[in-house]
C-alpha cells in the first residue's frame, strides 16, 4: 500500500483530499461529507488505505481497501 494512502484533511473552513506525501490537494470541498465520498472513492480504486482526520489533524478513522482480506485467508 504505501504511499498512495489517501487523507481527508481539514484546509481551512473547508476539507481536501490529499494523497500521502503530497503538499498538492487532489480535490477541495465545502463539506467533510463530500470530501469522505471522493477519498473512499479514490482510495478504492487504488486498493490503498483512507485517512479520515479531524479538525485537530489527528487521524479519527482509517479504512483499508487493499487486499488485505486475501492474505488472511487459509
Amino acid at each position: 500500500m504505501g504511499n498512495k494512502a489517501q487523507h481527508v484533511v481539514p484546509n481551512g473552513a473547508k476539507w481536501s483530499v490529499r494523497k500521502a506525501g503530497s503538499s498538492r490537494a487532489t480535490g477541495t470541498f465545502d463539506t467533510e461529507g463530500e470530501a469522505i465520498k471522493e477519498g473512499r472513492k479514490i482510495a478504492r480504486n487504488q486498493g490503498t488505505e483512507l485517512f479520515i482526520h479531524g479538525r485537530d489533524g489527528r487521524i479519527r478513522e482509517r479504512d483499508s481497501y487493499g487486499n488485505d482480506l486475501e492474505h488472511r485467508k487459509g
